[in-house]
């Protein structure tokens, strides 16, 4: 059985409420009030949305590896030097291949004879970041 054949249930799994909460993720970026004044949940939104992230983000980092974390991760890096506008944000597309030169310098240094995997580098500085992320804007009050 392939990775891609045993990830699949997953990523069907988050994608269904993914698209379900489109509408209300919508409302929602008008504000908290506002998507209540137009009928959302927010706390059911937001627990629902943390729940697609992780299953979306789990199952394509088990299909392409922590290397392909680095897709995931680079426009809401961008996202802090340019703003929302996508628009601003393509410039910033080599972004990611710059991120895979930082993790692998680091990986040959530190250790230069047995160097440690790109992979390994990658997935912890990605964990750090997100988590400073988490913390920077306050995600965690779900």
């Amino acid at each position: 059985m392939s990775a891609g054949n045993a990830v699949a249930p997953l990523l069907v799994a988050g994608a269904l409420p993914a698209f379900a909460l489109a509408r209300p993720l919508g409302a929602l970026a008008l504000g908290e009030d506002q998507a209540r004044a137009l009928g959302s949940r927010v706390r059911r939104v937001r627990v629902l949305s943390v729940v697609a992230i992780t299953l979306l983000c789990g199952g394509a980092t088990a299909v392409c590896g922590p290397i392909g974390f680095i897709g995931l991760m680079t426009p809401h890096a961008a996202r802090d030097f340019c703003g929302p506008d996508p628009r601003w944000m393509f410039p910033f597309a080599p972004y990611a291949p710059v991120l895979m030169l930082v993790p692998d310098m680091i990986g040959r240094v530190v250790m230069p004879p047995p160097e440690i995997e790109v992979g390994t580098v990658t997935a912890f500085l990605g964990g750090l970041l997100f988590i400073h992320l988490v913390r920077q804007r306050k995600v965690a009050q779900l």
